[in-house]
């Protein structure tokens, strides 16, 4: 579904991301993880259209979409849970959540979304008329994951889905999250510093470092890696 091939990305004299290489098969839960400042997030804005690659090419279903910007991309079936959640917080969670149908026009598809949605997440449901900036951090990225489904996604890109969250959250996020892979087969790519969480729930993985790839492969397999269990998991 998703072919990266040599991606680089600089911010002026500083280069970010060295020959990247990663790929996300159709209906695969792919992690990409490393610590705090390694280039996650540039890799994923980069993916979204939000960043513009210095060489490279990233190919979707067999498309070039190099360069492409933000709604173009998302109109082909990608959609972001950025890091921070980025909601809109003078708007209600509701608001927040029809936003993310805004290149929809099948209504009756919407409403059926936002209904399955509330299913996932029953808080927010409670909290429609409430203001998001007044939300508390869970409810927050509900509401961000919300979002970023009402685009109704082929590929779900989250960044830092247990960022300031408890282990008891983040379980309850990825337990829905599990419930939006069955239902729909979405492709997600998680993007995670918590290297356990992010193998135990994906299928393959990749170990990004100071902008390099520097391991891939099964999660059984990159658990059990010396270099990341002393790197990573302290053991």
């Amino acid at each position: 579904m998703l072919e990266i091939r040599g991606l680089e990305v600089a911010f002026g004299d500083i280069q970010v991301l060295w020959g990247i290489d990663l790929d996300i098969r159709e209906g695969e839960i792919v992690s990409l993880v490393g610590s705090n400042g390694a280039g996650k997030s540039t890799l994923i804005r980069t993916i979204s259209g939000l960043t513009s690659p210095l060489r490279g090419e990233i190919l979707y279903n067999g498309k070039d979409i190099t360069g492409l910007k933000a709604p173009a991309i998302v109109r082909l079936g990608i959609s972001q849970v950025p890091e921070g959640r980025k909601l809109f917080f003078g708007m209600t969670a509701r608001e927040n959540l029809v936003m993310g149908a805004y290149c929809r026009t099948d209504r009756a598809g919407i409403e059926a979304d936002l209904r399955f949605i509330y299913e996932l997440f029953p808080r927010l449901e409670e909290r429609r008329k409430q203001l998001t900036g007044t939300m508390s951090g869970g409810e927050q990225q509900m509401c961000a994951i919300g979002r970023a489904l009402m685009t109704r996604p082929k590929l779900l890109l989250i960044d830092e889905l247990s960022l300031g969250l408890s282990p008891l959250l983040v379980e309850n996020l990825l337990e829905a999250i599990g419930r939006i892979y069955e239902k729909w087969g979405t492709s997600i790519l998680l993007v995670e510093q918590d290297v356990h969480t992010a193998l135990e729930y994906a299928s393959r993985g990749y170990v990004l470092e100071t902008g390099r790839i520097v391991l891939s492969g099964s999660s059984k397999d990159l658990l059990s890696n010396p270099q990341i269990m002393q790197s990573y998991l302290g053991i």
